[in-house]
């Protein structure tokens, strides 16, 4: 048999293997490899052994390019070919409910790379009245906007994005149930007098890191990082001696003491 490749002429009876190929956009080798194993074989030779596929053959290799692209294999799309049109349906009925599958699958994750890019955005998927009935009357929604220009391109805040993405409004009411409750309980610990450092102090301080956990993995560097920034920023310090007078620097405190009591010290930590 003549190796067919490089021939891309036009026989008379048909075209040439090259021509074929380029028209259905496939390689020279697996034209051969089809004619191989019998899916589509050339009706016709040239004197010289080239084959020649007529127009029913290239109509053949257009059908066999539409079960490969629906996913079927080459020996599914040999049945269906040699089956009489009748039968053909079961296959096909089955290939199409596997699609309809598919694209359920695929739909669901675009709706989640959806909510991904919104959240990413946004930094939480609630309205700015659904933030206030959910957080309390002292949240305000632009905290959001101006925490994402500051850690918008952080992987903090990527990471707090992805988990706000497949979060419901129960979600976070539970979040800030359980926010609520720490406050309350910080607020009389201080008025309490516990110390920084004592092991009711330590807790409290671990469940504080625990709740922005709720958010992005939070190390005891970086939990020293922000209550440095709690202290600094007139508006975290507004926020929390509100809840009790002298909380924001008592926090700050016995975030210190519990870091130093696992190795960080305080006056070098880092965002890390």
């Amino acid at each position: 048999m003549t190796d067919d490749a490089g021939d891309g002429a036009t026989g008379a009876g048909g075209l040439a293997v090259g021509a074929v190929a380029s028209h259905a956009g496939v390689t020279v080798r697996t034209l051969h490899h089809w004619d191989a194993i019998g899916l589509v074989r050339p009706s016709g030779r040239t004197a010289g052994g080239y084959r020649l596929y007529s127009a029913a053959d290239v109509a053949r290799i257009h059908r066999v390019l539409i079960y490969r692209e629906l996913g079927l294999s080459l020996d599914d799309i040999g049945g269906l070919l040699a089956a009489p049109a009748a039968d053909m349906t079961v296959p096909l009925r089955r290939q199409r409910a596997q699609l309809l599958d598919r694209i359920s699958r695929l739909q669901a994750m675009v709706d989640a790379v959806d909510r991904l890019i919104e959240a990413a955005s946004a930094g939480i998927l609630l309205s700015a009245e659904e933030q206030v009935a959910i957080f309390g009357r002292r949240w305000q929604p632009s905290w959001l906007a101006a925490a994402r220009d500051r850690w918008g391109d952080t992987a903090q805040w990527a990471q707090s994005a992805e988990r706000a993405a497949g979060r419901t409004s129960e979600d976070w009411q539970q979040i800030a149930g359980d926010v609520a409750t720490l406050e309350n309980d910080l607020a009389a610990a201080k008025r309490a007098g516990v110390r920084p450092g004592s092991a009711e102090a330590d807790a409290l301080a671990e469940r504080h890191r625990a709740s922005i956990g709720e958010y992005f993995d939070c190390t005891h560097s970086m939990q020293v990082c922000l209550g440095r920034r709690y202290a600094a920023d007139p508006g975290f310090a507004a926020y929390y001696d509100a809840i009790e007078p002298g909380m924001t620097a008592w926090l700050r405190d016995i975030i210190d003491a519990n870091a130093r009591a696992r190795g960080i010290d305080p006056d070098t930590a880092t965002w890390t």
